[in-house]
């Protein structure tokens, strides 16, 4: 007899219908699994058939065929393990009702006593089932509240054994859609335990790290070992602005696929991603022979802290280039092309020679200029454009470690970057992009209007220090975050001043 349940499988952070059929006819086993199956998912006879004996029910003793269609479409993981079980409980037409159970996607992977245990990528899952109309999804009962975030219309089901969803396709069980609140959810979630009130000192790194999230721009943060660029980064993701749901759902989607939710329903505070200099390039943005996310796509939407910066490989360095550019990472394999989002604030960290105290007053450097240039020429030109903002991070003095005035703390600062915010909203309203760092060459002219001293300055700048055509738009761009954390309508010259003390790299050499 033959039957069929519908399942999915995963290609990149989205999901795609994949058709589970079963065909049980006369002949002795061997049985045969085809459809271009991963070792995963060949391996789920073995699973199916201990958890079918442990649930009460019989494997069949005859020759089986089962496919999984698309049959020219690479399928892996563990989650096929309980369509598969529920669809050769109705090929033996042990399990009657078909045509209810070919309404729902179904996915879970099997232990050998009939437990179901959790997955990954439940949340495209959840999203197929209701961009294709299911009447619902069933899957583990651990993957349910984050499956459930997709809202009403598509019924979200766990499970947690294969005897209970037999007999929920029965109609001996009835399951309940698991329950979500999205407001409380989203306030639990957007919390942080970092504070920019507990740094010490560092005024101007701060105020600097105010106008990067004002504006969307990267920051490269130059200072001695100890003087803070760690704990300033990571506390960033606490000024910028809440998560939109949207937002919420795509960075969600991809640590989903990675399996990295750890329970969360849905991730609402911004990502902070910090990978280690022994990164690959492929651990980094991504790849495999199945292609899968990097720590770019992982920090979707929020921050990719990259300290010790000149010691990542530079072909590791060079492949971030594009992304940061285009607000995603395109893969080309034999299989085909995949594209992960990976719209990302880039904050890396560096000292400003091999010893870390070239700019250290208390400290004598032991490098000679021709080491500092070696150790700094790791970074390539190209890539150090594409950062917005240099700034030097000194070693923070005594006094103001002693300090006990209370610092600022992060809501403040995140009240006047939302207010930033929704200006750019306003300007770029009907655009495809929402802030300043974002804008293209072409929008330069009509939104950043400078005023007579502010352009002197700039043609002062270029003339002397010999930036680029690139550090010049990016010049513009802080400009016109800074008077846009001012209220100002046009751009300054005292704005316009501001964005060139953050070109440090461009300012000094060794």
């Amino acid at each position: 007899m033959h039957a069929s349940v519908i399942s999915c499988a995963l290609v990149g952070v989205d999901a795609f219908p994949v058709e589970v059929e079963i065909d049980i006819g006369a002949g002795m086993p061997p049985h045969r699994l085809v459809g271009l199956a991963e070792g995963a998912v060949k391996e789920a006879l073995d699973r199916v058939k201990s958890a079918l004996k442990n649930s009460g029910f019989d494997f069949p003793t005859r020759k089986m065929t089962i496919n999984l269609a698309p049959a020219d479409t690479r399928k892996e993981g563990s989650a096929f393990d309980l369509p598969l079980a529920l669809g050769i409980l109705a090929a033996q037409n042990v399990l009657k009702d078909r045509e209810r159970l070919r309404g729902y996607l179904v996915l879970g992977e099997l232990a050998l006593d009939g437990r179901i245990k959790g997955i990954r990528g439940a949340l495209p899952t959840a999203l197929l089932a209701r961009s294709a109309r299911f009447a619902g999804v069933i899957l583990p009962r651990e993957n349910a509240s984050e499956a459930s975030v997709v809202g009403e219309g598509t019924a979200v089901l766990g499970v947690e054994s294969l005897r209970e969803a037999f007999e929920f396709f029965e109609g001996l069980r009835p399951l309940q859609p698991a329950p979500l609140d999205l407001g409380a959810a989203f306030g639990a979630a957007n919390v942080y335990d970092v504070d920019f009130s507990e740094v010490k000192g560092q005024e101007q790194a701060k105020r600097a790290l105010e106008v990067a999230a004002a504006g969307g721009h990267n920051v490269l943060m130059i200072g001695p070992p100890g003087s803070g660029k760690t704990m300033l980064a990571k506390r960033l993701p606490s000024i910028l602005p809440a998560m939109t749901f949207e937002e919420a759902i795509e960075t969600t989607k991809v640590h989903s696929v990675m399996g990295l939710l750890d329970g969360r329903a849905l991730i609402a505070t911004r990502p902070f991603r910090a990978p280690h200099h022994t990164i690959s390039d492929a651990g980094l943005i991504g790849g495999g022979s199945i292609p899968r996310p990097g720590e770019v796509s992982l920090a979707h939407h929020g921050v990719l802290f990259l300290d010790e910066l000149p010691e990542f490989r530079k072909n590791v360095l060079e492949v971030l280039r594009q992304p940061l550019e285009d607000a995603r990472i395109t893969i080309s394999r034999v299989m085909g092309t995949l594209t992960f989002p990976a719209s990302v604030m880039l904050v890396a960290a560096m000292n400003p020679c091999p010893c870390g105290f070239y700019t250290d007053p208390q400290h004598e450097c032991s490098c000679s200029p021709i080491v500092i240039q070696r150790y700094r020429s790791r970074i390539s030109g190209p890539l150090l454009d594409r950062i917005d903002i240099h700034i030097e991070v000194p070693a923070v003095k005594y006094k103001d470690l002693t300090d006990r005035v209370a610092r600022e703390p992060s809501v403040a600062i995140r009240e006047r970057v939302n207010r930033a915010r929704e200006a750019q909203l306003v300007r770029f309203k009907g655009m495809p992009f929402f802030c300043n760092a974002q804008m293209r060459a072409s929008d330069l002219r009509l939104h950043c209007q400078v005023e007579s001293g502010g352009e002197r300055l700039l043609e002062l700048a270029i003339n002397r220090l010999g930036l680029s055509a690139r550090a010049y738009t990016r010049i513009l761009k802080v400009s016109r975050t800074i008077a846009d954390l001012d209220g100002a309508a046009s751009i300054a010259a005292h704005h316009v001043s501001e964005a060139i003390q953050y070109r440090s790299l461009d300012r000094t050499a060794p």
